[in-house]
């Protein structure tokens, strides 16, 4: 994973994607995601579009086509991105203890990885609460 995201960030600022000093600080965020963490059953791509809700219920999940062992923060960060607003509340249903620098690292490193990808498929990383409002609102 650190060699994937060294070879994003040296992209976006080769092409002059985004800012040097925006890649470099997000990069250092992100070094918080690559820690040890307990293998957990996660969905992969949790994120609002997946989930159904009524009222306050949770009634389907779908989409578990990235489902896999993985870090449940995560799962957390990919819910709760460009959505930081409702973070507390996701955490508040969630009943354990959690880091909240993983979880603003997990947002700084799936931006990272992201950029390109929609970049070169037609969709907009700057579009408002997108990959790169993420990236600028991450704190050092």
């Amino acid at each position: 994973m650190t060699s994937q995201l060294d070879a994003e960030c040296e992209w976006l600022v080769a092409n002059g994607v985004l800012p040097t000093d925006l890649v470099t600080r997000n990069r250092q965020v992100a070094e918080a995601a690559l820690r040890p963490w307990t293998p957990v059953f996660t969905h992969g791509d949790l994120q609002i579009t997946h989930v159904f809700v009524d009222g306050d219920q949770i009634t389907g999940v779908l989409d578990w086509s990235e489902a896999c062992q993985g870090d449940a923060l995560f799962d957390l960060a990919t819910l709760t991105l460009g959505h930081e607003e409702h973070l507390g509340d996701v955490l508040a249903g969630y009943r354990a203890d959690v880091d909240l620098d993983v979880i603003r690292a997990w947002w700084s490193l799936r931006s990272l990885l992201a950029v390109r990808w929609l970049v070169e498929h037609g969709f907009d990383p700057w579009a408002p609460g997108c990959e790169v409002d993420v990236l600028r609102s991450s704190t050092c």
